[in-house]
């Protein structure tokens, strides 16, 4: 099911009343590029601040993302934006957000930004993997391993946010904030850095840059070999079933990147 996105005008009147009964009036509303997630992703200027909205309709196969974000919210801040409410009315599923000044990570080599998502990383590291519903590696990836005891090996109980997606990565001038949680799981702690090395490549690493970068995180060093590379594996096949037959630009660099990462385990 595709994501429509909609501007802050288009909500319905009970919608957008509920939000303004938690911000106030709305001074200014600036729609924001939303990727594949959200139908609405917009930053609103109040009287008391800036704040950050994503939303979907109800009825939108992916709206459990939005009570995920709500769930894990507490206790992954500060390390990401706090919640500051959570509006389901009139057909509609909305979160807002405490709004972060800062600009989307660059992933380049030599960029200053990579210290920074590298100590988000160690951070998150840090976070205990709350007792809460989320999603278990193991089980996302059973279906693109070549055998089952290679997604069993994804196990662990390690909290992994696992969408390093740039845009995911706000920088600000003392460190990285991360957002958009709704893909939160449990699994191996190594998995956050292999998931980034993907993004690295795709962002200009080599393979072998890319590694080094996730060598940084304390958990990559307890990571097999072998299932590393069957964690490669398995992503390649993910990123070709996510371009399909028609790949656009975006999906084309990260299937290209998997599967360069890909070949580079295999070596």
């Amino acid at each position: 099911m595709a994501v429509t996105s909609v501007d802050y005008d288009e909500l319905p009147a009970q919608v957008r009343a509920a939000i303004e009964a938690e911000t106030g009036p709305i001074l200014e509303a600036e729609a924001i590029p939303s990727g594949l997630n959200s139908a609405l992703s917009v930053r609103m200027r109040t009287a008391d601040g800036a704040v950050f909205l994503k939303g979907l309709p109800a009825g939108h196969r992916w709206v459990w993302t939005q009570q995920r974000e709500a769930d894990i919210n507490p206790y992954v801040t500060p390390l990401a934006p706090a919640l500051l409410f959570h509006v389901v009315a009139d057909g509609w599923d909305i979160l807002g957000f405490e709004a972060v000044n800062g600009h989307h990570a660059d992933f380049s080599p030599g960029s200053p930004d990579l210290p920074k998502v590298v100590e988000a990383l160690r951070r998150l590291g840090e976070t205990p993997c709350p007792d809460i519903e989320l999603r278990r590696a193991e089980q996302r990836l059973a279906g693109y391993v070549d055998n089952p005891a290679d997604a069993e090996a994804f196990k662990g109980d390690a909290l992994l946010h696992t969408d390093w997606n740039d845009h995911n990565v706000l920088i600000t001038d003392d460190r990285a904030h991360l957002v958009d949680w709704g893909w939160a799981t449990r699994g191996a702690a190594w998995i956050d850095p292999a998931y980034w090395i993907i993004w690295l490549i795709a962002s200009g690493h080599t393979p072998e840059q890319a590694e080094a970068q996730a060598a940084q995180i304390p958990a990559w060093p307890s990571a097999p070999p072998t299932t590393v590379t069957a964690f490669a594996r398995a992503n390649a096949a993910v990123w070709t079933e996510i371009a399909g037959n028609r790949p656009d630009a975006w999906t084309t660099r990260l299937l290209t990147a998997a599967e360069r990462w890909c070949r580079h385990r295999a070596l």
